[in-house]
């Protein structure tokens, strides 16, 4: 996906058409660092409404296609996602003892689940308040889509967090740099499960280009259908949202839970043999 160049303006039309060299990575990295900060679960209603602000703004800015048609909305929003994995901020499970200090395992986990579906549900509230002046203003009701976008990448992004911090906690922690953690994160988000830790690591253009996209795909197709809510005229579909997201978030992390403790078993029986 090719990135505006900031720092030139607009091409000069009788200059030969030479192509500015592209910076994906700091463009990934902006949108990176927006989406890390919105994934905190101590954010204030209006810190995060302002920075799903900004995440519409660089969503403009990356260039958004035809976000009308379901299946380019989908694209984009699974090429966004790949991108701004690797930069989640995924807590280690010291880090997480000290942020909820005197919890065991599963309650530091319900916890997680608990701060996780408060997030995504406060997205979907502050996404409704944002759809609610689209709604007052018509004219600009042809940035929704963007707002959509946005909303969805941002939601998937704490739920894949999520994921990364239960690991942890179930002391299965996914090895790696940002991208190598990042690409079995997004699969098992695909799948709405714990981490497979049969599949190999390999580049997230390659398992993201295999049957494990269209997974992915599959799935995305039904969380936008989901947050279409957010663009319910007034503060409607900011209710629905934040019910909606929250609801989701909480069912993720209780599949996952459930898939981590029943592996924890099996290596503990493993081990007693």
């Amino acid at each position: 996906m090719s990135h505006a160049d900031r720092s030139t303006g607009e091409p000069d039309s009788a200059a030969p058409p030479v192509s500015p060299p592209e910076t994906p990575s700091t463009s990934d990295a902006e949108l990176g660092d927006t989406v890390a900060k919105l994934t905190a679960d101590d954010l204030e209603p209006g810190a995060r409404k302002r920075l799903l602000g900004r995440l519409v703004g660089q969503v403009r800015a990356r260039g958004v296609g035809d976000l009308f048609k379901p299946r380019a909305a989908v694209k984009w929003v699974a090429d966004a996602v790949g991108d701004v994995a690797p930069y989640l901020p995924v807590r280690d499970l010291e880090t997480l003892r000290r942020h909820h200090p005197g919890l065991d395992d599963d309650k530091l986990a319900e916890r997680l689940v608990r701060n996780a579906s408060r997030a995504t549900a406060s997205v979907g509230a502050a996404g409704g308040g944002v759809a609610a002046i689209e709604w007052a203003a018509t004219p600009t009701l042809l940035s929704a889509p963007v707002l959509l976008a946005a909303e969805t990448v941002t939601v998937v992004s704490i739920e894949i967090k999520l994921i990364g911090e239960l690991h942890e906690v179930y002391g299965q922690s996914v090895p790696g740099n940002g991208v190598e953690r990042a690409i079995p994160l997004v699969m098992a988000w695909s799948q709405q499960r714990g981490v497979n830790p049969m599949v190999p690591g390999v580049g997230i253009g390659a398992v993201l280009g295999t049957a494990a996209r269209k997974e992915m795909r599959d799935r995305l197709l039904r969380r936008l259908g989901r947050n279409l809510t957010t663009l319910g005229p007034f503060l409607t579909g900011a209710a629905v949202a934040s019910y909606l997201n929250g609801r989701a978030t909480k069912a993720l992390g209780e599949q996952v839970i459930a898939d981590l403790k029943k592996r924890k078993r099996k290596i503990i029986e493993g081990e007693q043999r």
